[in-house]
């Protein structure tokens, strides 16, 4: 059965204005992804979706799945029915975590259809469907470090950088994308989203963290207000001596620490999940694509 990996997307900044019109917020982002996620496969059948591990009974409705909508929107852009497949999903990232898993599901199991029953279907046009998923779809689909703009569907290339040893820690809480920015907007911490100015590439972890200590995620203070336990784990790894930089993701409710290397890293996965044993700790590396 062929099978992806869906990669645990990360925010390294993620900065958010007010709403136009149209209710959404425009932002600026510099998007990494993990070495770690989620994986689906795909094979004929009848149909189907079948979810399993750790985070399965996290989600909702099996209708409600990104994935389907993937599929949906895929047989909309071949113009004509396609064969029935049986897809499998092992949900390993929490759900409602800011790691953009969803997302990433959807995206990953579009590439496996394209490469496997449709290779037809250029690059342009699979970034097309993938638009159709979400605002994170586009960065999903190729899993690769970018600089994202609007809704999070303009991109473009992110500085370089060396891969990131980092440390991923939920509490466990889902944390809602729609209640964070409602509380956003009643606090009213809009920043500016014109994206930084930025280096062409970033020779170490330690210069790379220096610089993002001056960008921001804006949507931080009100996934704490909604989830103060995300507030606790980003105290606890903002004290620790591993610790570079220490951010939530995305709307939470998950936080990163960037470490100098794997040792650092491990180290301080190790001592995190000693004191708070119940939580989510993956040791992981940050950049992109892991194909």
């Amino acid at each position: 059965m062929p099978a992806r990996l869906a990669p645990a997307k990360v925010n390294l900044f993620l900065h958010v204005g007010p709403p136009g019109a149209d209710g959404f917020h425009p932002l600026s982002s510099l998007m990494a992804f993990a070495d770690v996620g989620d994986q689906v496969a795909i094979e004929l059948g009848e149909g189907s979706l079948m979810v399993s591990g750790p985070f399965a009974r996290a989600l909702g409705p099996e209708r409600d799945n990104l994935i389907w909508t993937a599929v949906r929107a895929f047989v909309e852009e071949l113009g004509r029915p396609m064969a029935e497949l049986a897809m499998s999903l092992e949900k390993a990232l929490p759900v409602a975590s800011g790691l953009g898993g969803g997302s990433s599901d959807a995206a990953a199991v579009l590439r496996l259809i394209r490469d496997v029953f449709a290779p037809q279907i250029d690059d342009a046009r699979l970034e097309r469907v993938a638009a159709r998923i979400g605002s994170d779809g586009p960065a999903c689909l190729w899993a690769r470090p970018v600089v994202a703009e609007g809704r999070g569907d303009r991109l473009s290339p992110a500085p370089g950088f060396p891969a990131l040893d980092a440390v991923l820690v939920n509490p466990g809480i889902p944390v809602s994308t729609p209640a964070v920015y409602r509380r956003l907007d009643a606090r009213g911490d809009f920043g500016a989203v014109a994206p930084p100015s930025m280096p062409d590439a970033f020779e170490s972890p330690q210069e790379m963290a220096a610089w993002l200590a001056l960008q921001r995620n804006d949507l931080e203070a009100a996934a704490i207000d909604v989830a103060p336990e995300v507030g606790t784990v980003l105290d606890m790894l903002r004290a620790e001596p591993e610790t570079l930089l220490a951010r939530v993701s995305g709307s939470g409710g998950t936080c990163f620490a960037l470490c100098a290397d794997d040792i650092e890293a491990g180290t301080l996965a190790g001592r995190i999940e000693a004191l708070a044993p119940r939580w989510w700790v993956r040791r992981c590396r940050l950049g992109g694509p892991w194909d």
